[in-house]
């Protein structure tokens, strides 16, 4: 076993020089978080606005008295105290995020120093999406209409046509509905 190189793929070109098998494409299009909300609907954010993606036991998420029903308490993210709101039932969807497991979902966005969590039901997949296939969301509710940049028509695993509506992280942070 010692000097056999048999267990390593043949990656090199010519003049030693190691080259990239072709299926390792560049990716188009820009980076997105996709992930899933209480009510089962996905959705996507940018990865430019995510801070940073968490997993936190309910019991370090903690409730605070006289506050909107959307916030869920406060964590601490590297010495730093931050609110955690459902995202879910800001955007008006039925169901509430489940706290009622080992493990809450939160994305953290971030903009211009302002920092805020989403609890979510289930983190999807980082996805390179096209922005140029992006399209105006139409019949939206009234509540999800100011925090929907767009959406892409998208094909399922089964074959099925499904919507992946894009998230506007900064009109999410500063929604006025986190105080009412």
């Amino acid at each position: 076993m010692i000097g056999s190189t048999g267990f390593m793929p043949d990656i090199e070109g010519e003049g030693g020089v190691a080259t990239l098998p072709e299926e390792v494409a560049t990716p188009e299009g820009e980076l997105h978080l996709r992930f899933f909300v209480g009510s089962g609907t996905e959705f996507a954010l940018p990865a430019t606005g995510i801070r940073e993606v968490l997993e936190y036991t309910p019991d370090r998420i903690n409730p605070m008295p006289n506050v909107s029903p959307l916030l869920l308490g406060t964590v601490n993210i590297r010495g730093r105290v931050v609110w955690v709101g459902d995202l879910g039932q800001l955007l008006g969807e039925g169901a509430p995020v489940n706290v009622d497991r080992a493990e809450v979902s939160i994305v953290a966005i971030e903009h211009q120093g302002a920092l805020l969590g989403l609890a979510i039901e289930r983190i999807g997949l980082m996805a390179w999406l096209e922005p140029a296939h992006l399209r105006m969301s139409r019949g939206l509710s009234d509540s999800l209409t100011p925090y929907v940049k767009g959406e892409w028509e998208m094909v399922g695993a089964g074959g099925e046509q499904t919507t992946l509506r894009l998230l506007d992280h900064v009109n999410i942070l500063q929604s006025p509905r986190w105080a009412s």
